[in-house]
């Protein structure tokens, strides 16, 4: 079976973004409910950025509307993001670590048979930098990024690229993803999805149910029938 795994929040970790996203917006370090509480807003308008312009039919690159994200939101308070903070993103984004649970569940989903890739909305060239800083570059056996088609997901595009690359049908391929908008996405081409809750999170009920729920990669390997690879 195809596992077709999102890489930002699914595999790897934002919370080291933290310490920029709230330098940037003036949080109080010592804040830290307030510091996380910032990243994960500059995030969430990121990605509601992003699936408006797909909605619209636009493509902006994923990098660039994280900067944008952020500049917005240190607008609303006053603030300015100077060139060394966007230095500080970029970098922590190509430098994140993978979830604890992350590179043994790659190795059990690889021996189980399953052939492993990632796609993701960043550039490619930012999706090899992280897997290659996170050490999970020789877990996965192959590496696809949106920006290839031109749009970003939940769009169909992303998700039929990587179908018709690894010469797969859709019903033979399963999307592993923390973002419920992304589910959506893979589900609406046919293929079968897992879930994985970060930090506690549930699918959105106004979708249909993923194939699979689980709380982390160790448990979709457990989850998953074994697969020819």
């Amino acid at each position: 079976m195809l596992l077709v795994l999102d890489v930002n929040e699914t595999l790897l970790d934002l919370d080291p973004l933290d310490a920029v996203v709230g330098d940037a917006l003036g949080v109080d370090p010592g804040a830290h409910a307030e510091v996380t509480a910032s990243r994960r807003a500059w995030f969430d308008r990121m990605v509601r950025s992003a699936l408006t312009l797909t909605a619209a039919g636009e493509y902006v690159a994923f990098g660039r509307l994280a900067v944008a994200a952020l500049q917005d939101l240190a607008a609303a308070s006053g603030r300015k993001v100077d060139d060394g903070v966007i230095d500080r993103l970029s970098a922590g984004i190509a430098g994140l670590p993978p979830h604890p649970d992350v590179a043994p569940g790659l190795r059990s989903l690889r021996e189980a048979g399953h052939r492993v890739v990632t796609l993701t909305n960043s550039v490619l060239d930012v999706a090899h930098a992280q897997l290659d800083n996170s050490g999970l570059t020789g877990l996965v056996d192959a590496v696809y990024s949106a920006d290839t088609v031109g749009r970003l997901k939940p769009a169909p595009e992303p998700y039929r690229h990587v179908l018709e690359r690894e010469s797969v049908a859709a019903a033979d391929a399963v999307l592993v993803a923390a973002h419920d908008w992304d589910v959506a996405g893979a589900a609406a081409v046919g293929m079968a999805t897992a879930f994985v809750a970060r930090e506690g999170r549930r699918p959105f009920g106004a979708i249909a149910a993923p194939t699979y729920v689980v709380d982390d990669l160790a448990a979709l390997a457990g989850a998953l029938p074994a697969g020819g690879r």
